[in-house]
């Protein structure tokens, strides 16, 4: 009877274990990896930042429209509604419409058009440096996650590695081979990754954080992100990046639409000199007359400038200073624009230099020295100390090659915002507005 018991107990602990592990799997299955170009293409069409300079711009083209029409047409009407004075026939209307239209001769809103042209370019190309600035945000934080995921990858095989240190350790002192010194040494060692891997677990917390919001997703969605990143390596011609950078940066481009405003702003001033006429045409119909129209009159009208000189002489000297300003401000984003292709590209370089020093040098020559002390600990010429110091500098050697390669990463996503352009590096977001 106890034997049926037991057996019994045995099977139902074995399903019900058996069953949360069925539970687990299902709640721990694995994510769908995002690439870079999902990334990419993700933060392209949701970004809301994105969609806020998308609409900016839409609307500032709108007001090209608006400036290039003429003015409204004007209606006028008047009836009479009570006379208190005697008066022959026909001497005083008794309605009069009048209808009267300006007519733009000086080309006013033509010019006031292309103002609002050379805004709507601008407004344009604040849509490109938002999307590039959130570009590199995004790309920035998918490189600081590979990072960290990878980083926690390190630190885990690591401590597996101190782990199977312990254990040999510890065989030993009970053998006594070696001394509990060494053990406590290994087991400390193992600790101090435990808590290194904490603050790593919190740095892919944070980057999946900013990475979700910059998707426009939920910054508690669980979000994981593929190892291997396509980066297309190349080398860069100086010159190319200049003219590239003068020709596609959005701050230079902007600048020269200010000039092409501030030009015609200039000629407007010059041309609010000349008046735009109105042509009006009345009809009236007198107190007395049994038609509808007694009389039909056409009139012209218009301003005379010419009679406050020091008013459109102030405005003609104040759009000449305005262009003056915005040449200057060109003169000095395209300085500013070659500065920062300089700052951009010594990044690039040295990055990419301690990635291929690391790579190709130093992770190679620190594992063949733990190879060696381990072999050396092993036939007794070395002390496990000296082991365990050559694992250290092995385990910070290999997590800063990491981080080398995910710095060279996020210099040349820094460098495609610094230009202004795609230089074929990364997946592309097929997703680019274009002026119209």
């Amino acid at each position: 009877m106890k034997t049926h018991t037991l057996l019994f107990l045995l099977v139902t602990t074995l399903s019900l274990r058996a069953e949360a592990a069925g539970k687990n799997g299902e709640l721990e299955a694995p994510l769908h990896s995002l690439s870079l170009g999902e990334v990419t293409r993700t933060v392209s069409e949701r970004n809301p930042a994105i969609k806020e300079a998308l609409r900016r711009w839409e609307a500032a083209r709108q007001r090209v429209i608006q400036e290039g029409a003429w003015d409204d047409l004007k209606f006028s009407g008047t009836a009479k509604v009570r006379r208190y004075v005697d008066i022959p026939p026909n001497a005083f209307t008794d309605q009069m419409v009048s209808v009267e239209q300006a007519i733009p001769i000086s080309g006013k809103n033509r010019l006031r058009a292309q103002i609002a042209a050379a805004d709507a370019i601008t407004a344009f190309e604040q849509v490109r440096r938002q999307q590039l600035d959130v570009l590199t945000k995004a790309r920035s934080a998918y490189f600081r996650l590979a990072n960290a995921t990878a980083q926690v990858e390190l630190n885990r095989k690591n401590h597996e590695s101190l782990t199977q240190i312990a254990e040999i350790g510890r065989s030993r002192y009970e053998v006594g081979t070696q001394t509990a010194a060494d053990v406590l040494m290994s087991e400390t060692e193992a600790a101090k990754l435990l808590e290194v891997r904490r603050d790593l677990e919190r740095n892919v917390a944070n980057e999946q954080s900013q990475l979700n919001v910059l998707m426009n997703r939920d910054a508690f969605a669980p979000l994981a992100v593929s190892g291997d990143i396509p980066i297309r390596s190349r080398e860069f011609s100086i010159a190319s990046l200049r003219s590239s950078t003068l020709s596609n940066r959005p701050e230079v481009q902007e600048a020269r639409a200010r000039i092409a405003a501030g030009q015609a702003s200039l000629r407007l001033a010059h041309r609010a000199w000349i008046p735009d006429p109105s042509v009006k045409v009345e009809g009236q119909r007198y107190n007395d007359s049994a038609r509808s129209l007694s009389e039909l009159d056409a009139g012209i009208s218009f301003s005379i400038p010419w009679g406050n000189p020091r008013k459109y002489s102030a405005g003609v000297n104040e759009a000449r200073a305005n262009l003056a300003a915005a040449e200057a401000t060109l003169e000095r984003t395209e300085t500013e624009a070659t500065g920062a292709l300089r700052d951009a590209l010594q990044k690039v370089t040295t990055a990419h230099h301690h990635v291929e020093l690391f790579r190709d040098k130093l992770v190679p020559q620190m594992r063949q020295a733990f190879q060696a002390s381990q072999l050396a600990y092993e036939s007794g010429k070395a002390t496990f100390a000296e082991w365990i110091a050559v694992q250290r500098s092995l385990r910070d050697m290999e997590a800063e090659a990491r981080m080398h390669l995910t710095d060279h990463q996020m210099a040349l996503a820094e460098l495609e915002s610094v230009v202004g352009a795609d230089l074929n590096i990364f997946p592309s977001s097929n997703s680019q507005p274009s002026p119209k």
